[in-house]
């Protein structure tokens, strides 16, 4: 897929999403992401996901009518979603510029995030008139508290730079230049580790997660799908 590109590094995997400068996605890249880390699982030890351009990503490009929830194989985006959460390996995230909707659901499958001073997070849902995907239901107030992800997803403020380390958002800041480095070099203390040990903490850290996201995003997709139905009617 001309989408995506992968190398080794090692026992690193490098994905990285090529569709600048925004680096929407839809469910057949969210697939095709979930293919080849599961393709490298037995080979390697950890996985950096990065993306070129001037965004990390940007969710789902809402102004395309192209635009798919459904992959190749009838699958619905949230369908290939948990497959990131279901794969086996540790991903650190290389994110640049800024993290949408969507996309900030996958910044946080990744287990370490490394970012910039000018790496924001965005999660305009409310602002458009939908209800938060990807799983966000789960992994933002995991990652920031239950509070600041509410006024987060209430007033869809964006969070950037220190206060997104401070608050969680953001486990490693460098500058821009050294962005991809840094993933690596966490990537490479991970994949020194014994993998045993590390595939036995992050099943204990992970624990009942993967039912709380399928549970969630089904609500978050019956929810979008509700809040869409009604638009037409409000528009009245």
């Amino acid at each position: 897929m001309n989408d995506l590109d992968l190398s080794s590094d090692g026992d690193i995997a490098v994905l990285r999403i090529c569709r600048p400068p925004h680096n929407f996605f839809d469910a057949g890249l969210v697939a095709a992401i979930a293919d080849h880390i599961e393709r490298v699982a037995t080979t390697h030890r950890v996985v950096v996901l990065h993306s070129e351009g001037r965004n990390f990503c940007a969710g789902a490009d809402l102004r395309s009518a192209s635009t798919s929830g459904f992959s190749q194989s009838g699958t619905h985006l949230y369908d290939e979603a948990l497959r990131l959460f279901r794969q086996p390996l540790p991903i650190v995230a290389a994110i640049q510029g800024k993290a949408v909707g969507g996309g900030v659901g996958l910044a946080l499958a990744a287990d370490v995030r490394v970012g910039t001073p000018d790496t924001k997070f965005d999660v305009p849902f409310a602002k458009i008139g939908t209800h938060q995907g990807f799983g966000l239901s789960v992994t933002l107030p995991e990652a920031v508290g239950a509070p600041t992800a509410a006024d987060m997803l209430y007033t869809g403020r964006v969070v950037a730079g220190e206060e997104a380390a401070r608050l969680g958002l953001l486990q490693r800041m460098v500058p821009a230049e050294q962005l991809l480095d840094a993933a690596r070099a966490v990537a490479r203390t991970i994949a020194e580790a014994r993998p045993a040990a590390i595939s036995s903490i992050r099943s204990t850290l992970r624990g009942a997660r993967i039912d709380d996201l399928i549970a969630a995003m089904a609500h978050e997709r019956r929810e979008q799908e509700r809040l869409a139905a009604q638009r037409p009617l409000e528009s009245r």
